[in-house]
């Protein structure tokens, strides 16, 4: 039987696993056991880690044949099967089941949310290494300050930087444990300013994954779009803030043939008719229109109209500007299909 099946493992059958495995481990620690017992969870986790292994034979496979699976997947299906069976032949036997927490990287596998994750942080390591500075700094300052007023007062528990250092964390983080409470006037005015720095950063951090999470998912939007992948980096950030997203149900209108144009559509999702003519043309995704008017500044030569429901990114005349400036070459594609559509012929 081929092994390559068995990389197709699916994301809640890897995750449902990982559970069943880990409830064992979690179960192996408690006290009262008998040995018949634990040698059947102890089967249980080796048929986990037999499954496991298939999963890394298909996934070896896969690759070897050029088929689907990427580094991650066998970097974490390696991990998955060769962590349990080094602690198995060198860990004593009391704590060798516990190597199987490894499997808590297993329904991340093939998950699409932390390869985005990752982009957002790259994307934003800037800011976010800014926002981190400051945390440090004001942490630091806090642990100082602290142990500067309550030194005195509390030496047991203020008696050194590094023993302030835990409550400056706590306060910051805004947890407050209460182990630790400043008791002079001062200590608590220091530990209410903290607290409210801390809200501040964190609230830092909390924007800027929102909108780096909001920016690159538009970014993937973006890709259905042939034209938009010429782009580099930078005149990507730029034209992802100029476009905006409009999501038209099956049957509406979207511009009528005689209205003044002052954007043009292109289509990440669905189908659009344009009524020409001769007969009426269906643009599907990676497709655009609305381009003439904005080129010519003539009315719309065409009714365009929703044939299924379609998502659409609308570009504006004063940003298209921008975007003939920045990326030329895709202005230019731009230009020649319209003289194409209608009927010119294209200057090279």
């Amino acid at each position: 039987m081929s092994a390559v099946p068995f990389s197709k493992i699916s994301t809640p059958l890897n995750a449902l696993f990982a559970t069943i495995g880990l409830l064992v481990v979690a179960t192996l620690t408690t006290h009262g056991l008998t040995g018949q017992e634990r040698l059947v969870f102890e089967l249980l986790l080796a048929a986990i880690w037999l499954a496991y292994l298939l999963q890394l034979s298909g996934t070896l496979l896969s690759r070897r044949h050029r088929l689907s699976g990427g580094m991650p997947a066998l970097v974490i299906d390696l991990l998955a099967v060769l962590v349990p069976a080094a602690a198995f032949l060198f860990v004593g036997s009391p704590d060798r089941n516990l190597y199987c927490a490894i499997w808590l990287l297993k329904p991340l596998r093939d998950s699409t949310f932390f390869r985005l994750l990752a982009k957002v942080i790259a994307n934003e390591s800037r800011n976010l290494l800014g926002v981190t500075s400051v945390f440090g700094i004001v942490l630091f300052g806090a642990a100082l300050a602290g142990y500067i007023i309550e030194r005195d007062v509390q030496p047991d528990r203020f008696g050194s930087i590094p023993q302030a250092m835990w409550w400056a964390v706590v306060t910051l983080s805004t947890t407050g444990y209460g182990d630790e409470i400043p008791q002079s006037f001062a200590g608590r005015v220091l530990a209410g300013l903290v607290m409210m720095s801390g809200i501040g950063i964190f609230a830092l951090w909390a924007g800027i994954f929102a909108t780096g999470f909001y920016e690159e998912v538009r970014r993937q939007d973006f890709a259905a779009v042939p034209l938009f992948q010429k782009l580099d980096s930078a005149a990507l950030i730029e034209i992802v803030r100029a476009l905006r997203t409009r999501i038209v149900p099956a049957g509406a209108l979207i511009c009528r043939k005689g209205d003044v144009g002052d954007q043009m559509f292109f289509i990440v999702e669905g189908q659009v008719t344009v009524a020409t003519p001769d007969h009426p043309v269906e643009l599907g995704a990676g497709n655009f229109f609305g381009e003439m008017a904005l080129i010519s500044g003539e009315p719309r030569s065409a009714t365009v109209s929703a044939a299924t429901e379609v998502s659409l990114l609308s570009l504006y005349a004063v940003d298209f500007q921008m975007l003939s400036s920045s990326s030329p070459e895709i202005a230019e594609t731009i230009r020649k299909t319209a003289l194409e559509r209608r009927g010119g012929p294209a200057k090279e």
